[in-house]
Formats: C-alpha cells, structure tokens, sequence
C-alpha cells in the first residue's frame, strides 16, 4: 500500500484519516496491547504490532486487524534492549511510514515485598516500563516533530500514585511514567505533538489474573474493566480531537483511585 493510499484511509466512524504516518504499539500481542492495536487500526492507522516473545499471538493480533480491513505488521523486539528499539522503528519505518502514534504499553511485573526485592528484578521491572517508553518517546519525536503532530500515549497503573503492597518496583516505574509524561509534553507542546498517561486499574489480562480479590473489593465499580475500556481512551488520545489535551494522566480504574 502507497503512501497514498494509506492518507486516503477511511476510519471505522466514516471520519478520513489524513495524516501520513503510523502507529506503534509496544507489547501489543495480547491484552491491553492488543486491544488499543485493534482500535487504532479501526481509526485507519497502519499500525505494527510489537511483541518480544510470543508471536503466535501478536500474529493473532494482526489477522484481527486484517479481519477488519486493517493493516497490521508484527515486529519482535524487546524493548528493554536500547539496540533493539532503534531497530523496532526501523523497520516500522521503512514498512509502515512515519511512526506518529506511539503507545508506550510494554510492561512486566516481578513482585516481592521491598525488603526481599532483588537488584534483578527491580532492574528488569525499571528498565521495562520505564527507560524503554523514553527511549521509544525519544526516538519517536524526532518524526513526530518534524510533521507537527504526534500523540505518545504511555499506559501507566494506577499502582504509580496509589500503593499496593509488593510492588515498589512497579510502583516506582509507574510513577516514573506519569511524571515524564508531564515533563516531555510540556517540552513539546508547541510543536503539535501530544503526550498523555493512562492508568489502569484492575483490567482483566494475563498479568492480573493471578492477583488476589483484595483489589477487586476495592473498586467502587465492585467489577474488573477490560482492555477495550482502557482502548477506547487510547483511541481518543491519539486523535485529532484531542490536540488540546497534552500532560494529563486519565484513570481507568473504576474509581479505584478516588
């Protein structure tokens, strides 16, 4: 498909996507990941689909795309690895066009209490959900900037402002990822480009499910979201509609953090 073509693309609510370009999702083979892929493909974005081990799924992902007149590539990376990222928007790049949606989702968790916590994993949980979304959020504004417009969406966790017991590491990087998400929209604000947070809070995916009821008696909404409630925010963040909307973090949790 042209470069063309794909300006000429058609989102799903019949609105025309103009912009030349792409997005990226990171981790996106399977749950949240997944889902925000779906939605933003559905908006008429060419969109690759970054996994680091399983492919079948992130494949998965991209025949679900496919299945919806989309176009979908999966790339394995691991964006932990500084060399691997650059090669991820490489060749995102030379397939795809300008990456000018980046959905920093990659994430995992290695859980202990702090006092048992091991230089590894907070490392690992760190340099994960942390160090990586720069790097990407680094590399990706280079284009973002170049073609006035660009939308960094960063899936943060409502475990960043709120403790849970057993995950400082987590907590930490998540944390991290809001006040970064401020600091860098700020930055380029001027320039078209727009960097927000999500944070969810109990939605069911693989890395929640072998979470304990305890969190679940804590959601006002006394139910668990789905990662196409925490898509249907990606969706609108990356938008035109939310060029004004720039350093702000928006929950979805189910009044979990109220």
């Amino acid at each position: 498909m042209s470069v063309a073509e794909r300006s000429s693309t058609v989102a799903a609510n019949g609105t025309p996507r103009v912009r030349e370009g792409c997005a990226l999702v990171t981790g996106a083979s399977r749950g949240i990941g997944a889902a925000i892929a779906c939605a933003l493909a559905a908006d008429g974005w060419p969109v690759a689909v970054n996994f680091r081990a399983d492919e079948h799924a992130a494949q998965a992902t991209v025949a679900r795309i496919g299945d919806g007149d989309g176009r979908a590539l999966a790339l394995r990376a691991d964006v932990g690895v500084p060399e691997q990222v650059e090669q991820l928007f490489e060749e995102t790049e030379r397939e795809l066009g300008r990456v000018l949606v980046l959905v920093n989702n990659a994430g995992v968790r290695a859980d202990d209490l702090a006092l048992s916590l091991t230089d590894s994993d907070w490392d690992r949980v760190i340099d994960t959900n942390l160090s990586a979304a720069f790097r990407a959020t680094r590399r990706a504004l280079r284009g973002m900037i170049r073609e006035r417009f660009g939308r960094v969406i960063n899936i943060a966790s409502v475990v960043g402002p709120r403790a849970n017991a057993g995950q400082a590491n987590y907590a930490a990087a998540k944390a991290g990822l809001i006040g970064m998400t401020k600091t860098v929209a700020v930055e380029v604000a001027r320039r078209g480009v727009t960097v927000n947070a999500i944070a969810p809070g109990l939605i069911e995916t693989d890395m929640t499910a072998e979470l304990d009821g305890e969190l679940l008696s804590a959601v006002p909404a006394r139910r668990a979201g789905s990662p196409e409630d925490v898509a249907a925010c990606a969706r609108f963040l990356a938008s035109e509609q939310a060029g004004y909307v720039t350093g702000s973090t928006l929950y979805v949790d189910g009044g979990l953090s109220a």
